[in-house]
């Protein structure tokens, strides 16, 4: 379901916008606009849409016009032209009052400086914007404790932000956001200014935490190795205008532009890699309570394998099952299959990145299971799927 529709939107800063988004709707470039009006292009008609539950990474380098774009969004920036839908409402038709209230009910934003009251304490920061919306005490107080103890600072409540560490001090950013319990968070560069090991861990509880919420998700970033960890799409810009738009590995293995792949070209495609986008299906399977001896074994022949992976009957896995054994079952005229299945077996969930799967299958003999999250085979791995796939996307085994 789209959760936010960003229709050909144009921000122009200066005195002319409309000689300037004149000329660019004839297809000048943004550096003549500057040069013939005066006027800077900073989001050049863009689109694109946000689904509901997802996190979409918008990013470029500086003055790609990312930061400007999510200003738009929630108009803290008057957007030139274009539309933005939230929830299917027209944001830029509404007037003062309606918007006031529109950000209060479906934003909650989170910049790269904290943004934090250095004269109140940490639960009172947090406790801001609900004290704008007119929550009353009990409310507030409430609210804010949970939304502490969801990005771990429980406990730190009376604090004061000059006695917290960078990282905690965005965690108090972001608390303060989820206490409005916003359908959308804005985070505008919110971790950048962290240092490496802090923002990685920043990083981290945003995608735990993400599980849990589900929010919808507009997520500013140059750093190509945050935008792919944490998005589920991005949405990359140059010079105000949108180059390309796709999931990290669609991004990674099929750059749009000259641009796009010499912003990636870098990247260690094994952290983005999926188990799901490496496995294959598998051959066949064995089913408990209707397979025995026999007719696994004509199964392994019948599609060359040595080994066959067994499934219950509401198709979850219970197990693999090897040639040899099997062989033995047949040879002793024994008709349960069980008894040469073995149940502790190397399984992977689908999004299991690539770079962990070497450590798991390096002494394995037979492949790996992908399942789900109800434990349903999805399909498998083999070495030499693994290495070749890693191979055809242009990466280093």
């Amino acid at each position: 379901m789209e959760k936010i529709v960003i229709n050909n939107v144009v921000k122009i800063f200066g005195d002319h916008p409309k000689k300037a988004l004149e000329l660019l709707r004839q297809g000048e470039p943004i550096s003549q606009i500057l040069d013939k009006t005066g006027n800077v292009v900073g989001v050049a008609d863009v689109s694109f849409t946000v689904n509901e539950g997802e996190i979409v990474v918008v990013m470029g380098l500086s003055g790609s016009g990312k930061s400007t774009l999510v200003r738009c969004i929630n108009r803290l920036f008057e957007p030139t032209a274009g539309e933005i839908y939230v929830d299917g409402q027209d944001v830029c038709k509404l007037d003062t009052k309606e918007l006031r209230d529109f950000r209060r009910r479906k934003f909650g934003m989170v910049f790269q400086n904290f943004a934090l009251f250095p004269h109140r304490s940490v639960i009172n920061n947090v406790e801001f914007g609900l004290e704008v919306q007119g929550a009353d005490k009990g409310e507030m107080r409430q609210k804010a404790e949970t939304a502490l103890e969801m990005v771990g600072l429980k406990g730190w409540g009376e604090k004061y932000p000059s006695e917290l560490s960078g990282g905690m001090q965005q965690r108090v950013g972001l608390a303060r956001a989820l206490a409005l319990d916003p359908d959308i968070l804005l985070m505008d560069e919110a971790f950048s200014a962290l240092d490496p090991l802090i923002r990685r861990d920043m990083q981290d509880e945003l995608i735990n935490l993400q599980q849990k919420m589900q929010k919808t998700i507009v997520f500013i970033s140059h750093d190509l190795d945050e935008a792919l960890k944490i998005g589920d799409r991005l949405v990359i810009l140059k010079d105000g205008a949108v180059v390309q738009i796709g999931t990290p590995e669609e991004i990674l293995t099929r750059p749009a532009t000259e641009y796009v792949r010499k912003f990636v070209e870098e990247v260690d495609i094994t952290k983005v890699l999926t188990a799901e986008s490496v496995m294959k299906k598998c051959e066949d399977v064995a089913y408990l309570g209707s397979d025995g001896p026999n007719a696994a074994m004509r199964k392994m022949k019948k599609n060359a394998i040595a080994s066959l992976f067994v499934l219950n009957k509401d198709r979850t896995l219970a197990g693999i099952v090897f040639a040899g054994e099997v062989r033995r079952l047949v040879d002793e005229g024994e008709s349960d299959l069980e008894k040469a299945m073995h149940k502790d077996i190397k399984m992977v969930s689908r999004d299991t990145p690539a770079q962990e799967l070497f450590p798991i299958m390096q002494d394995m003999s037979y492949p790996v299971a992908v399942v789900d999250d109800e434990n349903k085979l999805l399909g498998i791995i083999v070495k030499g799927l693994l290495f070749s796939a890693i191979a055809e996307r242009g990466g280093d085994v």
